[in-house]
């Protein structure tokens, strides 16, 4: 029930967490054919006070969410953020709050992507938003299970997904583990601060 719980919003302001179902008919069709694969136009290293974590984002298939987390990266806007909200076995949350629990607000939320037929599988990083479908705007989420239950369908907008762990998933599944508490309003909160030190674009591997 937790996790239920936790997928009626994966919140982008994280007013609240739980909530009312998506009740909203998706804006666009998918794109027809096979799914795309991920490609790794963009990558980033992230260092957080539980290790490095490596990002590839793909700018092909989702242009707008690649240029938005390109914009906050370059505006250092990540550094000292948190991973606010981590639920084991589903995701990690974070780039919204510094320490305290302290809003930071974000710029114009973002159209949503999700219906470009990527999947929130293992590893997987994606927007988080409220049940507005184009709400998004700092907030990511990594997957740390195969989440298909936050893809774009026919009764759902979807989480947009836009890159992948290429390196640190250990990290990721150490986050994920961290112990938990409510914090005011907020719940699954690290007891102990995971913080986003900075965010930095790193040449990607070749291949």
């Amino acid at each position: 029930m937790r996790k239920l719980a936790a997928l009626a919003v994966l919140v982008s302001s994280l007013s609240a967490c739980g909530g009312a179902g998506e009740n909203v008919t998706p804006p666009n069709p998918p794109t027809p054919g096979p799914a795309p694969q991920l490609s790794a136009d963009l990558c980033y290293l992230m260092d957080t006070t539980m290790g490095e974590i490596s990002l590839a984002v793909d700018n092909t298939h989702t242009p707008v969410t690649g240029n938005n987390f390109a914009s906050y990266v370059d505006e250092q806007f990540y550094d000292q953020t948190l991973f606010h909200r981590v639920i084991n076995n589903f995701m990690i949350q974070g780039g919204g709050f510094t320490t305290g629990m302290v809003n930071k607000p974000g710029r114009a939320p973002i159209v949503n992507e999700a219906n470009v037929g990527f999947s929130n599988l293992r590893g997987t990083i994606a927007m988080a938003r409220t049940n507005v479908p184009n709400s998004a705007t700092s907030q990511f989420f990594i997957n740390t299970l195969n989440n298909p239950q936050l893809d774009y369908s026919a009764s759902s907008v979807g989480y947009a997904v836009f890159g992948q762990v290429i390196a640190g998933m250990e990290v990721v599944d150490q986050v994920s583990i961290t112990p938990t508490a409510k914090h005011g309003v907020y719940s699954d909160v690290p007891v102990v601060d995971v913080v986003i030190n900075s965010v930095t674009k790193i040449s990607c591997p070749a291949g």
